[in-house]
């Protein structure tokens, strides 16, 4: 792999890691297009380091907040005095932030049995792209929700868990099924797109951990690595900023049309020739 990949796929990487486009599905139309068809395994934990350094940069407030939260939780479960203590905002974010995660955990162990088959078929993308498109098209146009962190209920925390395990799947947006599924949900646009991001944190974690088994005896050249991980992480940054506007905005639906054209793209172009 040369540098001038590396610093494309950190590219690709940073801006669809975040915009609701499917960076899985992204990575591997970039790594057919470019020929690389060995085990670049390694490359893609790599790249995923940069964008999680972007979303612990990008909302730091709320990952103290998180992990002050947790350490709270841990404090109730050895203190009689602090059970009887009422839940505050932080510790409302850890524990909705642990319920999503288990779905989430538990579909990702499902589905990292059938990673091969997954993430080597480039006609699934194409269809997940559809998918995906659909998703963001119904969340714009049937969001009138203005639920908060404190209207939250455990419910909406078990849904949103649900649609990110789904994003496993080359093809589905992560960002996108989660800020979808939380505007379904009735979640105001804003904390939509925060909840969306606090909850990739444990989900990039678990995915990099199970990652980190497979890659051991793999290697790849130093300049690569540091260029695309640096790439990924100011890409994301910047993207991570865009995003959040076009949030607000109510402009979802912006990017099915994106992954519309590019998900028919791909099905057309696989079988027609």
């Amino acid at each position: 792999m040369s540098t001038i990949q590396a610093f494309i796929l950190g590219l690709v990487q940073g801006a669809t890691e975040f915009l609701p486009v499917s960076s899985s599905g992204h990575l591997i139309i970039f790594q057919t297009l470019f020929g690389l068809t060995q085990d670049n395994l390694l490359f893609d934990v790599v790249l995923h380091v940069g964008t999680l350094l972007a979303v612990f940069i990008y909302f730091r407030e709320e990952v103290i907040e998180l992990i002050s939260g947790c350490f709270k939780i841990i404090g109730r479960l050895f203190s009689r005095k602090n059970r009887k203590r009422r839940v505050d905002q932080e510790e409302r974010l850890a524990l909705f932030i642990i319920i999503a995660s288990i779905p989430t955990g538990l579909i990702g162990l499902i589905l990292n049995n059938y990673t091969d088959t997954l993430f080597n078929n480039i006609v699934l993308v194409g269809f997940m792209l559809l998918i995906t498109a659909a998703a963001l098209y119904l969340s714009d146009m049937y969001n009138t929700g203005d639920k908060k962190l404190r209207d939250m209920s455990p419910a909406d925390a078990l849904t949103i868990g649900i649609f990110q395990g789904i994003a496993v799947i080359p093809g589905i947006s992560r960002s996108g099924f989660t800020m979808a599924s939380s505007l379904f949900r009735g979640l105001k646009r804003e904390w939509a797109f925060k909840f969306s991001f606090i909850l990739s944190i444990p989900a990039i974690l678990g995915a990099l951990l199970l990652e980190l088994r497979d890659v051991a005896g793999t290697s790849l050249e130093i300049a690569p690595m540091v260029v695309g991980m640096v790439t990924s992480f100011v890409s994301g940054l910047l993207f991570l900023y865009l995003l959040n506007k076009v949030v607000k905005k109510g402009k979802l639906s912006y990017f099915s049309i994106y992954c519309l054209v590019v998900g028919a793209g791909i099905l057309i172009y696989n079988f027609a020739f």
